[in-house]
């Protein structure tokens, strides 16, 4: 059959692994990104809000218009536990504090986004989105026999989500490195970073303010010097494939 209807050169079967969620541990401006490691069972709830639209002119025929969408996603998550600390992977501990007895209100939200994922090729540049959602949990594995803790969560979503760009930049990317920063000579001044994995940054940050920047290379970004007093600062990179570690440089008034 396959021979009778063949695929266009260079396509491939996708594989129901092919998808990632990350969780923003930090805030909505200047996000932390951490991916759901571990995950299984991925299954998006999209949902759409109708009202009646019929008329005489249908001649009793059902007519409806979707007045809104809604979205949701539920996925398992396999348990690592840190056996210093005990704590569960970050990811995990902060979607179990959208559920406890205190979590009301903004406390119960968590800021997440979901993206096409592949194994091989490019990712699907449309199949990406950001939003907000309550988060519920449940148990999986319950038996005697030493199964593997598994926790299933349910993710509902607040009003509707963002389209944007896909972030995933393939296996092998890594978070962004900074070696160098000139020393900015006073507010509004271009201050220069030189380090790598720059070119697709999508926010710089100076004591935790966000910059106007531009990428020149993958080596090179130009940032505006933001108002304040001279001294040391660190500098933060974000881009889709991480966040660089704090770079301090001295900067002039």
């Amino acid at each position: 059959m396959s021979n009778l209807f063949p695929l266009p050169a260079g396509t491939t079967l996708g594989k129901s692994f092919e998808y990632g969620i990350d969780l923003n541990l930090a805030t909505y401006a200047v996000p932390s990104w951490q991916p759901i490691r571990r995950m299984s069972g991925y299954q998006p709830a999209d949902t759409e809000t109708s009202q009646d639209a019929q008329t005489y002119d249908d001649l009793g025929a059902p007519n409806s218009d979707i007045t809104a969408r809604g979205f949701g996603h539920s996925f398992n998550v396999q348990v690592n536990r840190n056996l210093s600390t005990g704590l569960y992977l970050p990811e995990v501990e902060a979607l179990l504090d959208r559920t406890r007895p205190l979590a009301v209100g903004e406390l119960a939200v968590i800021d997440y986004r979901w993206y096409h994922k592949p194994a091989v090729g490019a990712p699907n540049p449309k199949d990406a989105g950001r939003g907000f959602a309550t988060v519920a949990k449940t148990r999986q594995n319950t038996g005697p026999g030493g199964e593997i803790e598994v926790l299933g969560f349910t993710l509902t979503g607040k009003g509707s989500y963002e389209e944007i760009p896909n972030p995933y930049q393939g296996a092998g990317a890594t978070a962004p490195l900074v070696g160098f920063v000139t020393e900015g000579k006073g507010d509004g001044d271009l201050v220069t970073v030189n380090g790598t994995g720059l070119l697709t940054a999508t926010s710089v940050t100076v004591d935790g303010q966000v910059v106007d920047f531009l990428p020149i290379n993958g080596a090179t970004l130009v940032f505006q010097q933001p108002v304040g007093d001279a001294g040391e600062v660190d500098l933060v990179v974000t881009t889709p494939a991480g966040v660089s570690a704090a770079f301090t440089y001295t900067r002039g008034a």
